[in-house]
């Protein structure tokens, strides 16, 4: 018969207190640590570090062949980075200075150090809406197009310049704003100068398929032809609902056998785009894109056409006119004549305004 002993079972229970005690101890330490390394962790990680000032988000971009340094730099030269060792403990984490990606991203207040990472690793750019118009010369495009992504203007003169780029292209100098169409295209920031060219190619090509091409076969001109028109088009009104007209009056002229005599031709010959009064001086410049003394369309563009303008060519107005001159009421719009009597009387009457005016060059 086994015998109870009462120091036996108090040790026993003792030593059970104990052990919850230190069970107790152990479970406060690990919370405390896990509460701990859950602040660390949202102060490291999670808590929005990123500081836009007054803009809800904003852009940095990062230069093709940049290292973690460069990274850096463009981040605090703007002052988008709150805790700077903070973030870079991340970004090492993560492994980000040896995967740095070029690009142009976008970034804003709500994002963690994480999340900032996470995207530069990415590559996740946001694309940039690449524009151009006004555009008279090659030199122009080429700085306009260097201004919104990261090749520079000489990349892109380089291949303006590349006969064997272009033939690859089916395309000559002098035909290049053939592939050109002002609108807005999305690119991404660090898209080579090649590779934009080629995208404006096939963005030509997509306009012209199917029915456009069918009117340049009806009206009777080249794609380079009906741009050329169109440039000159462009440079005469600014109004679309009169373009068909005038493209008309140059269709007249060119079944006719007649001078274009087109006034901005005369600009681009003289290469002085400030010129507002077109003079007798002016129309003896001896150049292939003096349109008063050479028979037919000039060599080329005279100016990036908008597709208002090439439209305006493909389905010109069938009128019998043959003149048009500026109204002098200086709206943008003008007076159309059949005969050179009628032409002459609204041109002397815009010469009278424009002398009202002052404006005599």
């Amino acid at each position: 018969m086994a015998t109870y002993h009462p120091r036996y079972s108090n040790r026993k229970q003792a030593g059970k207190r104990k052990s919850r005690r230190i069970i107790a101890v152990l479970l406060i330490v690990f919370v405390i640590l896990f509460a701990a390394f859950a602040w660390l962790s949202y102060m490291v990680v999670i808590k929005p570090n990123v500081y836009t000032a007054d803009q809800q988000q904003a852009f940095i971009t990062i230069p093709t062949g940049s290292g973690f340094s460069e990274v850096k730099k463009a981040l605090y030269s703007h002052g988008y980075i709150i805790n700077r060792r903070n973030f870079e403990w991340v970004a090492r984490f993560r492994h980000y200075p040896e995967s740095v990606k070029p690009g142009r991203y976008r970034i804003d207040e709500s994002m963690s150090n994480l999340d900032l990472v996470n995207l530069l690793r990415s590559g996740a750019q946001t694309p940039v809406r690449l524009t151009f118009n006004n555009i008279r010369t090659p030199e122009q495009l080429a700085g306009r197009l260097a201004t919104q992504i990261e090749a520079d203007s000489a990349s892109f003169m380089k291949l303006f310049n590349d006969s064997v780029f272009l033939d690859s292209l089916n395309i000559t100098r002098k035909e290049l704003f053939n592939i050109f169409m002002p609108d807005t295209y999305e690119v991404y920031w660090d898209t080579p100068a090649r590779s934009v060219i080629k995208r404006m190619k096939t963005e030509a090509d997509k306009f012209w398929e199917g029915e456009r091409t069918m009117k340049l076969e009806r009206i009777k001109l080249s794609r380079n032809e009906a741009i050329t028109l169109a440039s000159i088009v462009e440079k005469e009104t600014n109004k679309n609902d009169e373009k068909a007209r005038i493209a008309g009056v140059y269709m007249n002229r060119l079944k006719n056998g007649w001078l274009l005599e087109a006034d901005p031709t005369l600009v681009f010959a003289h290469g002085d785009f400030g010129i507002r009064r077109v003079l007798t001086a002016h129309k003896t410049i001896n150049s292939p894109y003096n349109t008063y003394l050479y028979h037919g369309l000039p060599p080329g563009p005279i100016y990036l056409p908008s597709k208002a303008s090439i439209d305006a060519v493909l389905n010109y107005e069938d009128h019998q006119y043959m003149f048009f001159c500026a109204r002098e009421d200086f709206s943008g719009y003008h007076n159309f004549a059949r005969t050179l009597e009628q032409h002459n009387l609204n041109a002397y009457k815009y010469r009278q305004a424009l002398n009202r005016r002052n404006i005599y060059k």
